[in-house]
């Protein structure tokens, strides 16, 4: 009888402490969804969301409400507001491109909507936040890097060195995802935007990163690999590869 009382205790306490967890994934979610409907959002980011799913993969990489985190080479920032929507009031998102994209007035009014996001034109390393961000989301540019965009150093060296910088900035037990287009071997994978998953998960390796779990949350089995991923036919629906990576705790 004692063992059955304790068993229950046990059980008790274990979902008691549960309950807090969920309740804050529930509003995380709630936030996000009110937020990627809301009147102030464009057209175009919220059409894309079908395609991209930001909630679940959110959801996948483990974002929490209130982490610090960056969209590494945002580009138009599509990933920038889905990471405000989930971090929330608490958080702050360091929207992330090269110094050579322009900081204009649009960009400064899509951030200063956000209200929890600022705008980085400066590599990681100049940026002032090594070891204090939560988590790293880089989608669709890690075959640039090792493709050599713009006539910069190509493969596994160069994709390890932009890896190791976003090592940098995490903190310890800090999270990477990354999205990209799924290449295939014997294909001009340069040519075509994209790269294959197993070059993504040894350059992470060698970068210190672990690999923790894949996705086949953005697969599209209908996409034809030879293609390149600007292609009429397939823009906005490639197939996707994501990764969760973590910076160890020690």
């Amino acid at each position: 009888m004692r063992t059955l009382v304790a068993k229950a205790v046990i059980a008790l306490a274990f979902f008691a402490a549960l309950a807090p967890v969920a309740g804050a994934q529930d509003a995380q979610l709630e936030g996000m969804r009110a937020a990627l409907a809301a009147p102030g959002r464009s057209a175009a980011n919220k059409a894309r969301d079908a395609d991209r799913k930001p909630v679940e993969t959110i959801q996948f990489f483990g974002i929490r409400s209130g982490d610090t985190v960056v969209d590494m080479i945002a580009a138009g920032g599509w990933f920038t507001e889905v990471l405000s929507a989930a971090v929330g009031p608490r958080g702050h998102v360091y929207s992330q491109n090269p110094p050579f994209f322009p900081q204009t007035d649009a960009s400064k009014a899509f951030v200063a909507r956000l209200g929890n996001a600022e705008e980085l034109r400066v590599p990681l390393a100049s940026a002032g936040i090594t070891g204090k961000v939560d988590g790293v989301v880089t989608a669709l540019n890690l075959h640039d890097i090792y493709n050599g965009f713009g006539g910069q150093p190509a493969g596994e060296p160069a994709a390890v060195e932009f890896l190791k910088s976003i090592h940098d900035v995490l903190k310890p037990g800090g999270v990477l995802g990354v999205i990209d287009h799924v290449g295939i071997a014997g294909e001009d994978n340069a040519k075509l935007h994209r790269m294959q998953p197993q070059q993504a998960r040894d350059a992470l390796t060698k970068a210190g990163f672990l690999i923790e779990a894949e996705s086949k949350l953005l697969a599209n089995s209908s996409d034809d690999h030879k293609k390149g991923v600007i292609d009429p036919a397939l823009r906005g629906h490639t197939d996707q590869f994501m990764i969760r990576a973590r910076k160890p705790r020690q």
